[in-house]
């Protein structure tokens, strides 16, 4: 394994495209660069012994994500029988270790500093003691990387019901994209068809408003909030950054996928070098408030997938 701030890392080099990964770390995608410049952002300094405190990288949201709350409470669900359980915003996923295997592609050579290109990196959670007091559910989560080319990365999540309950969950991503907090007014991001929610103080949703076709980075009225799809996608997700003479493109209608619902933007603060784009299954308090609620019977298995593309202005 590579080194990396002192952690033991697995590296992705395929053409002008090196990925970082830390699957004992939360199965977290670290950082993405393209001919040395960044695109997923990952701090010059890391806590690593709090990842849920590292502001970088692909944090993995799973069972639930967003916060949940009982009697005003974050980090409690109550189940359809009234018991009520501990569980961490964002679930669990984040801070447990995943175990991680390559599948290489048919026909590849070896890269220099992992496997073959168009390799598929699979990283996998599984129930166990650590999980089943907060969730009592028999589950395999899975979170796959493959760089279809240099400038295009595809991401699935997998999870599969192995226990013999129905299981609910809505899983999502929370990218870290790099930018410089100096150039959040020239970047726009053009979204298809939305309406626009966000989580109030008391933890119930807003009522919808309808979402605009692009906006600034620099507008306070995206900053935590959800962008619903209305209905199938007409178009992906593009970040337009000039200062980067960067695109970012995110097309969530891939083949075989289960339906995206929403995307979230937010970054944590003025200065802060990143904007965080996140494709979600559903809303904060889903698990009471049903909005992109999924349930798997015993047996079932889902994915939903996305793809990256990063291109020059043109």
């Amino acid at each position: 394994m590579a080194q990396f701030q002192h952690q033991d890392i697995i590296e992705i080099a395929q053409g002008a495209s090196l990925l970082r990964f830390a699957p004992q770390t939360g199965g977290r995608l670290l950082s993405w660069h393209i001919d040395g410049q960044p695109v997923i952002h990952w701090p010059d300094v890391a806590d690593w012994d709090h990842p849920t405190k590292i502001r970088g990288g692909n944090p993995l949201l799973f069972p639930f994500l967003g916060r949940h709350r009982v009697d005003g409470q974050i980090g409690r669900w109550r189940d359809a029988a009234g018991t009520v359980r501990d569980l961490p915003m964002h679930g669990f996923a984040r801070e447990l270790p995943f175990a991680a295997s390559f599948e290489p592609a048919a026909t590849a050579a070896t890269a220099a500093t992992g496997p073959g290109a168009s390799a598929t990196l699979r990283m996998t959670l599984t129930d166990s003691d650590a999980t089943r007091t907060g969730y009592p559910f028999g589950f395999r989560f899975e979170a796959a990387y493959r760089l279809a080319d240099d400038h295009t990365l595809d991401v699935e999540l997998t999870t599969v019901n192995t226990g013999s309950a129905a299981l609910p969950y809505y899983a999502g991503h929370h990218f870290y994209f790099s930018l410089p907090h100096t150039q959040r007014g020239e970047t726009v991001l053009e979204l298809p068809r939305t309406v626009r929610r966000y989580q109030q103080a008391d933890g119930s949703i807003s009522a919808a408003e309808p979402g605009e076709p692009r906006y600034t980075l620099d507008e306070a009225g995206i900053l935590d909030r959800f962008h619903c799809l209305d209905g199938t996608p007409d178009q992906p997700f593009k970040l337009v950054a000039p200062g980067l003479n960067r695109t970012i493109t995110i097309d969530l209608q891939r083949p075989g996928s289960v339906p995206w619902y929403a995307v979230t933007t937010w970054t944590e603060a003025a200065g802060s070098d990143f904007y965080c784009i996140e494709p979600w299954l559903g809303l904060p308090d889903a698990i009471h408030n049903g909005l992109g609620l999924r349930w798997l019977e015993p047996g079932q298995t889902e994915t939903a997938a996305l793809r990256i593309t990063v291109g020059a202005l043109r």
